[in-house]
Formats: structure tokens, C-alpha cells, sequence
């Protein structure tokens, strides 16, 4: 492969499950050296879409390739190529870190001291609990251990399907940090994740939901273009607060976001200003007396959420 050539590219590749469309003809590259995220929430084809690309499931229809190898044609070429990290944990529970680790390093015909160099910042972590057995190790620890064994054999590029699902938020943020140390020209990373949170971790996301990407960019570019101002609204109580907020003449969408409200005024091109005072007096009036209206910045979240209202934004940027 040269440098010329994406990493991954895909081309229109569709997936069904009887009357379940998986996949709806989804397009994308991936950078060489990029740490590259789908952002999604379950059910949205993360799952599907990574299966086809490290050559376990078939599409439909549609062209992939990874690292210039057809997933079809060069599948047993390709295997020795990439790691795989999927959703669940897969790995041996009655065996100990050590033995599972070299385990996966002997179906690569490697050992764990020959490359030792590419697990290192991950495998320090976890080598004092070398002789503990998987299924003993927390939830952070598991996924450590897993992220070393797809790492084991040196490959060129990783899918990593929610590697963070189900651990605390320490050990995520470690996870993610461990990510960018690793990452460069000689790992390319595909990463997916229900967090949107995260997707400020990647070079650049892809959102998905129902099969359709909604829009590739950087995060910075997707937050960027939110279309419109927004507003937070906090208050004592916030459901009252909902209630009323989705009354107000102006509205266009208002959803719980972390302790507050965030939403955004119908009305594109009405000042900021209008918008933050109309709507307080608008919840005084409705009793919800202690409610504080500001404008604040948007999110992937956000983005996100407006994106999903709107049906002519489905479309992949």
C-alpha cells in the first residue's frame, strides 16, 4: 500500500438482515495514520459495518477495501494485516493475561517478547497481573488486555467496535489516551463508540444511525456547523422546565442535556439576545420561576440530535 491509498474505503456497501436494512449504501476513506471514529448509538450498524471490513461477514452489495485489499478477494491476505478488537470480550476467561496474550501472538507466529515494543504502553499496565485469569480482571483491565492482543502481531491498522462500553469513566479516558499514544503513520485506528463524548478523541468521526452516515468531518468542522444558536436552561425542576420549554412558540427542539435543557429557537436569524429573553420571561410565566436561559457553545450531541430531526441532512457529508 502507498500513502496515496486510504486506509479503508468503502463503497456503497449495503447490509440486510431479512427486513432489517443494517447497512444503506455507505461510502467513506480513512486516512493512512488517522484515528478515525463512528459515532452512534446501538442498533445504528457500527457492528455490521467493521465485521465486513476485517472480512467476517459478506455485504450485499458494494466494494470495501483495507489497506488497498479487497475484504473479499484478499481476505486471508488482509487477516495477517489488521487487528480486531470486537464489542464483547472475547477472550479465554480460565486462561491468565499471559497465556491468552501468547496465545494470540502464536496464531501470528510471533511470541510476546519479539514485539514487545508495540504493546508495551498498554501491556506495562496490566503485566503485574500477568498470572491473574481474564475473566478475573475488571472491565478496564479486560479491555486493556484485549486492545494487547490485537496489537500483538504488529498490525497496520485496528477496529476497535465500542471498546470503552461498559467501563467506568477513568478507565475510558485511560483507554483513549492510550489510543493516541499509539496511533500514527505505521497504525492506522478505526474506532466506534455510542459516546459522543468521544468523538473529540478522533481526527475525524463519521455519524451513523439506521445504516445512513449523517456527516463525516473533523469534530471541530461538525460542531462548526450547527446551523443555529443554542441555548442552555437550567432549573430546579428540569422536567417542568421540558414541559414548558416545548410550548414556547419558538422552539425547535428541546432534550435533557447532562443536568441542563439545550434548545434551539425555529427562528434561525432571530438575535441570540431576543431569543434568551423571550424565553425566560416565557418560563417565569409558566411558572417555572428560578430558569436560566444563556446561549452555550454546541456539541457532537448536539449536532447530532438535529441531524437525526432533519431528514434532508441524512446524507453523508
Amino acid at each position: 500500500m502507498t500513502d496515496s491509498l486510504p486506509a479503508v474505503s468503502a463503497k456503497a456497501l449495503t447490509k440486510c438482515f431479512g427486513s432489517v436494512v443494517a447497512l444503506d449504501a455507505v461510502s467513506f476513506d480513512v486516512a493512512p495514520g488517522e484515528l478515525f471514529g463512528f459515532i452512534g448509538p446501538d442498533g445504528a450498524g457500527k457492528t455490521t459495518l467493521f465485521r465486513i471490513l476485517v472480512t467476517l461477514v459478506l455485504a450485499d452489495s458494494g466494494t470495501g477495501t483495507v489497506l488497498g485489499d479487497d475484504v473479499v478477494r484478499n481476505l486471508w491476505k488482509l487477516r495477517r494485516r489488521l487487528g480486531y478488537m470486537p464489542g464483547r470480550f472475547s477472550l479465554y476467561p480460565d486462561l491468565s493475561v499471559e497465556e491468552n496474550l501468547g496465545f494470540f501472538a502464536s496464531v501470528f507466529g510471533t511470541t510476546i517478547r519479539r514485539d514487545y515494543d508495540r504493546i508495551a504502553p498498554i501491556y506495562s499496565q496490566i503485566e503485574p497481573f500477568k498470572t491473574r485469569r481474564a475473566g478475573q480482571l475488571s472491565g478496564g483491565m479486560k479491555q486493556k488486555l484485549a486492545l494487547c492482543c490485537a496489537l500483538v502481531h504488529k498490525p497496520e491498522i485496528l477496529f476497535l467496535d465500542e471498546p470503552t462500553t461498559g467501563v467506568d469513566a477513568v478507565s475510558r479516558r485511560e483507554f483513549w489516551d492510550l489510543l493516541s499514544r499509539i496511533k500514527g503513520p505505521e497504525l492506522t485506528i478505526v474506532v466506534s463508540t455510542p459516546y459522543m463524548d468521544e468523538a473529540d478523541r478522533c481526527d475525524r468521526v463519521a455519524l451513523i444511525q439506521r445504516g445512513k452516515l449523517l456527516a463525516i468531518d473533523t469534530p471541530r468542522a461538525l460542531t462548526a456547523a450547527f446551523d443555529r444558536p443554542l441555548f442552555s436552561v437550567a432549573a430546579t425542576d428540569r422536567y417542568r422546565a421540558l414541559q414548558v420549554v416545548r410550548r414556547f412558540p419558538g422552539v425547535r427542539a428541546a432534550y435533557p442535556f447532562g443536568a441542563t435543557l439545550h434548545v434551539t429557537d425555529s427562528r434561525p436569524t432571530a438575535p441570540a439576545s431576543q431569543t434568551v429573553a423571550e424565553l425566560s420571561a416565557y418560563l417565569r410565566e409558566h411558572g417555572v420561576a428560578d430558569a436560566h436561559v444563556e446561549q452555550t457553545s454546541p456539541t457532537i450531541e448536539d449536532l447530532f440530535i438535529s441531524r437525526m430531526a432533519s431528514p434532508d441532512d441524512e446524507a453523508a457529508a
